[in-house]
């Protein structure tokens, strides 16, 4: 916004003389490009990966698969080398970062890491019919690369490996779609590995130990552990109830973390997984069949629901930012 739209928009009276004088002084202020810049470099290094996988797909011919390894090999290490040289090194608290472009060589040193070891068991069957190895492996790598390099990018590739290796797809888009909550071991899987994570993000806080991971621990835990449990309560249809108790645990919990660390975040996301389950509810106990009666009580619930969820959200979006 220009000066002159400003000074129109105070002749006009839509703004306050307060108003004016803050909008002028913040036109002084430098315009920072750092979000910018960072979205820059992640989609450059995202294409350069995309660009690497489309020639070699194009010339894997005339390349050869010895050749097409080597390259790869060959640039993966030399990512690592280059964050080996630039970086200070670990250490158990939250480092500042030094080197910004070391952060995405190494972003590009795992996803050429990750493709390495898919092309390898794709083309020469590395891992034999041991594929949990072919997520395992590379899974162990970024942990190792996450937690030397400070690097919480690859923190969440290592955790959406770790469940990969479970047997899960956890890419949030994909997350319905993929997988099969039919099957009751990957329901199991997912309620352990969501209990897991939420333990490694409380221990990680407990004993100050790459504490700031916490978060992206908590927030594939959250996720993972309500998806899990809805689709329990989906599955065993005769003992939805039961698997709605154990909802009300995690819900709880949540809430009552979500209110202490003051995230607005994380309680948007307990209460609408806790208003799914309860609508499940609704639906059973109330049949919608052949009963016109039903169906308007329906309508009624989803209107004053949603209503209530919404002032609900709006109320303590307001606490938390007053105690912020």
């Amino acid at each position: 916004m220009r000066a002159a739209h400003i000074q129109q928009l105070y002749k006009e009276e839509l703004i306050t003389a307060e108003e004016y004088a803050a909008l002028k002084e913040q036109l002084k202020q430098p315009v920072s490009l750092y979000a910018d810049l960072h979205t820059l470099l992640y989609a450059g290094i995202i294409l350069f990966s995309t660009g690497i996988s489309i020639i070699i797909y194009k010339n894997i011919d005339s390349i050869g698969h010895g050749v097409i390894v080597a390259i790869i090999a060959l640039l993966c290490i030399s990512c690592f080398i280059f964050c080996f040289k630039k970086t200070p090194g670990f250490s158990a608290n939250k480092q500042i970062s030094t080197n910004t472009f070391a952060d995405y060589i190494l972003l590009l040193g795992c996803l050429l890491l990750l493709t390495l070891t898919v092309y390898l068991q794709f083309q020469f069957n590395v891992f034999g019919n041991r594929l949990g190895m072919a997520t395992f492996i590379p899974m162990v790598l970024l942990f190792l690369a996450a937690y030397y390099f400070d690097h919480i990018g690859v923190l969440s590739m290592a955790v959406t490996n770790l469940a990969a290796w479970a047997g899960i797809a956890v890419a949030p888009l994909n997350i319905m779609r993929d997988n099969d909550f039919s099957n009751p071991h990957l329901i199991y899987a997912g309620i352990v590995l969501g209990v897991g994570l939420f333990i490694i993000a409380l221990l990680s806080e407990k004993y100050n130990f790459k504490a700031h991971f916490s978060y992206t621990y908590r927030n594939f835990s959250i996720h993972l552990l309500f998806i899990s449990l809805l689709a329990g309560m989906f599955y065993y249809e005769t003992l939805y109830l039961i698997w709605f108790a154990f909802i009300l645990a995690p819900t709880f919990f949540m809430w009552r973390y979500a209110l202490s660390k003051k995230s607005f975040y994380f309680l948007v996301v307990t209460v609408l997984y806790s208003y799914i389950a309860f609508c499940y509810i609704i639906f059973r106990l109330i049949p919608v069949f052949n009963n016109t009666g039903a169906f308007y009580l329906y309508i009624i619930w989803f209107i004053v629901s949603g209503i209530a969820l919404i002032r609900l959200l709006i109320y303590y979006n307001k606490v938390l930012n007053q105690h912020a």
